[in-house]
C-alpha cells in the first residue's frame, strides 16, 4: 500500500525526531514493567521515580547546553555535592533558608564560570579543565567538613526535596515541579532567544560567529556558568531530599547526567539536542534502574545497563547522522 506523499513526509519527520524515539522507549518500558510487576504502575511508585530523577534532569539541562556547544563538563557531580554542602553549612551557621539556598546555587555558578573562562578565554580542552575542577571541587567539599556529613538540617529546607504538592486527586513532589519549571525556562532560552541560536551554531560554525562579531568566548563562559547554576540547583534539591549534606554525595553522578543528555538526543558532536529529549532521557534511566530492582536484578547490573544504553544511543546518533 502506497501512502500519500504528505503522510510520508509526516512519518519521516516523526521518526527523524529523537524525542519521539525516546518517548516510545518510555512507553515500551512502562508497558513491560506494568505487565511483569504489580507495583510499577502505582502512583506512589511513579511519584518516587519522578522525584528520584528530577535533580539528575535539572543538572542534565545544563550539561546538554555544554555538549551542544561542543564541550563537556565532568565536574557536575562534585558541584552537586559542594552546592548542597555550602547550603547546609550556611544553615548550620544561622543563615536564613533562602540565603542558604542562594549561596549553594551561586557556588555552582562560580565553578561553572571558572570552567567557562578556562575553556573560552584560555582555550584549554574542556575534558582536562572540568576533570581538574571536579577534583578541586570534591576536595573542597571534603576539606570544609573533614569528610564528615552535615546533619540536622531545618525542616523548611528539607521540605524543598520532601514536600508533595497536592494537585487535584494527585500529589506532585516539589522537586518535580522545579524540574518542569526549569525545563520550560531552559527550553525557551534554547529555542526562542538569540543566545539559544548562538549556542546551537557554536559547535559547527564558530568561525562564522566570530566573523559576525559575536563574542564566542563570552557565550562559552555563560553556558558553563548556566550549567553550574542548574547543577547546583539539582544538588540543593538532592540534599534537601536526603536531609543530610555529605562530601561523598553525587559520587559518580557525572555518568548519569551525561547519559541523560546523550540518551535524550544531545549529540556528542555538538549542535543538536533538546531539553524535552533530556527530560525523557533522565526518565528512561530512572525507569530502568527501578525496573531492574523490581524484577529482582542486583544493583550491580545497573551500571552495566546504563553503559549499554549510552553506547546504543551513541550508535543511533552516528547512524542517523550518516543517513
Amino acid at each position: 500500500m502506497v501512502y500519500p506523499e504528505p503522510l510520508q513526509r509526516v512519518w519521516r519527520a516523526l521518526i527523524g525526531r529523537h524525542e519521539v524515539v525516546v518517548f516510545t522507549l518510555v512507553l515500551v518500558i512502562s508497558a513491560f514493567l506494568s505487565l511483569r510487576t504489580d507495583t510499577f504502575f502505582t502512583w506512589s511508585n511513579l511519584s518516587n521515580i519522578s522525584r528520584a530523577f528530577s535533580w539528575i534532569a535539572i543538572a542534565a539541562f545544563g550539561e546538554s547546553m555544554v555538549i551542544i556547544i561542543g564541550g563537556i563538563d565532568l565536574s557536575v557531580g562534585a558541584v552537586m555535592a559542594l552546592a548542597g554542602l555550602i547550603s547546609a553549612l550556611c544553615l548550620q551557621h544561622g543563615f536564613p533558608e533562602p540565603l542558604a539556598v542562594i549561596a549553594g546555587i551561586l557556588t555552582g555558578g562560580l565553578v561553572g564560570w571558572v570552567n567557562g573562562t578556562m575553556v573560552g578565554r584560555v582555550r584549554l580542552p574542556p575534558f582536562i579543565v572540568t576533570l581538574g575542577t571536579m577534583s578541586i571541587t570534591r576536595g573542597i567539599a571534603f576539606g570544609l567538613t573533614g569528610g564528615w556529613p552535615v546533619r540536622n538540617l531545618p525542616q523548611g529546607f528539607r521540605a524543598l526535596g520532601q514536600y508533595d504538592l497536592r494537585v487535584g486527586f494527585m500529589s506532585l513532589p516539589l522537586p518535580v515541579i522545579f524540574m518542569l519549571g526549569l525545563a520550560f525556562l531552559t527550553g525557551l532560552l534554547m529555542s526562542k532567544t538569540v543566545l539559544g541560536s548562538y549556542i546551537y551554531t557554536l559547535a559547527s560554525s564558530e568561525r562564522a560567529l566570530l566573523v559576525s562579531g559575536v563574542n564566542v568566548m563570552q557565550i562559552k563562559a555563560l553556558v558553563y556558568t548556566l550549567c553550574g547554576v542548574l547543577t547546583a540547583t539539582g544538588g540543593v534539591l538532592m540534599t534537601a531530599r536526603l536531609g543530610v549534606a555529605a562530601p561523598t554525595a553525587a559520587l559518580g553522578y557525572e555518568l548519569d547526567i551525561i547519559a541523560a543528555a546523550v540518551i535524550g538526543g544531545t549529540s556528542l558532536s555538538g549542535g543538536e539536542g533538546s531539553i524535552l529529549g533530556v527530560l525523557l532521557g533522565a526518565a528512561v534511566m530512572q525507569m530502568l534502574r527501578t525496573g531492574l530492582v523490581l524484577l529482582g536484578f542486583s544493583a550491580y547490573w545497573q551500571t552495566a545497563t546504563l553503559g549499554t544504553m549510552i553506547l546504543a544511543f551513541i550508535l543511533l546518533d552516528h547512524w542517523r547522522r550518516q543517513s
